[in-house]
């Protein structure tokens, strides 16, 4: 819906990119708006823009002027009303999960019967369109991306497992140990958790005991399968030795934890946090397979890929230099890396061969 720049509200969310005089958006489309948005709107002279009906925590946005028209509802595609559905409830259910995080910061026990409740039906949500899935790491800011997180976390281990072929119990457990992999991070002392500055080598020590206090939230739990409890102690093992908190060795690392390893660092490195900005989906996705090769399991890191960079042919796209660009054919050894026709110029250009462009966002 479409408001004047005057009635923006911190946490609203954007629904179009804020064009200036650039190619490259001064404020990409999903950005969750703060305080330094609304500053530079005004800064632009930017008198009106398109935003999200629900908020970024959950809440309905009531404007004193809405333009958008019946009619213009009415003509409203359904695939965006159907992702505008799936976000309020995805932001609704981030708002449950903040509870029971709060909770345990409390010393609450875990109650998986209000876990399940979360998760599972924003799951079947999502399994009707897993690219959907891409989205989410937009709407984490730096303060509340501890409860983003698991969310998020959650359902990309449960759409990988079912891209892999899991069975429905199989891949339930796997989406419950990507949730609770971080509910040790309530045990963390809050200072550590919202530290602005660089951690200390005994603050990061600290951290990397969160997998060993999350095991020990869920060890008692008897509808969680020994190898979700496991998954969930493991999913910061690498396959190279790297992790941690054993350095296990990659035949003792279980699948369910390769899982959630990859579903980690993935909306990790897509997300903005205290320490540094997001990076593009696309970016992350090639850094995973290539530069971290070896660290992950390759099937899972292509069911990853298989979900979120699928391009079919006529995919409406932007790169990283500010282009808009039609899908012309693929590979799946490529998908990251189509060929496109950029529809500014009708210039053929070949992504493979162009290492210094990343695909930004999937525009249609």
């Amino acid at each position: 819906m479409k408001i004047r720049t005057r009635e923006a509200e911190e946490g609203c969310i954007l629904d179009q990119d804020i064009k200036g005089m650039t190619a490259m958006p001064i404020i990409p489309k999903n950005t969750v708006i703060e305080d330094i948005h609304i500053k530079v709107l005004h800064a632009f002279h930017i008198e009106e823009l398109s935003i999200k009906r629900t908020k970024a925590d959950g809440t309905q946005f009531t404007p004193k002027q809405i333009d958008d028209s019946e009619e213009d509802k009415a003509k409203e595609p359904e695939p965006a009303r159907s992702y505008d559905d799936f976000l309020k409830l995805y932001l609704n259910k981030v708002q449950e999960f903040k509870n029971e995080f709060q909770n345990w910061q409390s010393g609450m026990p875990v109650s998986i019967s209000n876990i399940r409740n979360i998760i599972l039906p924003l799951l079947e949500q999502l399994e009707e369109n897993p690219k959907n899935i891409t989205h989410l790491h937009q709407y984490s800011s730096k303060s509340d991306y501890i409860y983003h997180h698991p969310v998020a976390v959650g359902l990309l281990s449960g759409v990988i497992a079912k891209k892999m072929g899991f069975d429905t119990g199989k891949k339930i457990q796997v989406t419950l140990a990507g949730v609770l992999a971080d509910s040790g991070m309530a045990k963390i002392p809050v200072s550590i958790l919202t530290k602005q500055s660089a951690l200390t080598e005994a603050e990061f020590k600290e951290i990397k005991m969160h997998p060993v206090y999350s095991y020990k939230m869920v060890k008692e739990i008897s509808l969680l399968k020994p190898e979700t409890k496991l998954a969930i102690f493991q999913h910061h093992e690498r396959l190279d030795d790297s992790g941690y908190p054993t350095g296990e060795k990659k035949e003792r690392i279980h699948q369910f934890s390769q899982i959630i390893a990859v579903a980690d660092v993935f909306h990790a490195m897509t997300s903005e946090r205290v320490y540094r900005g997001r990076q593009l989906p696309f970016q992350v996705l090639e850094q995973i397979r290539e530069d971290h090769f070896g660290k992950y399991d390759i099937q899972v890191v292509q069911a990853l890929l298989d979900i979120t960079a699928d391009l079919s042919i006529g995919t409406v796209i932007r790169i990283s230099s500010g282009e808009t660009g039609e899908v012309m054919f693929t590979t799946r050894e490529n998908l990251t890396r189509p060929l496109i026709q950029i529809k500014e110029t009708g210039v053929i250009m070949d992504l493979t061969k162009r290492r210094d462009l990343f695909i930004e966002e999937v525009l249609s």
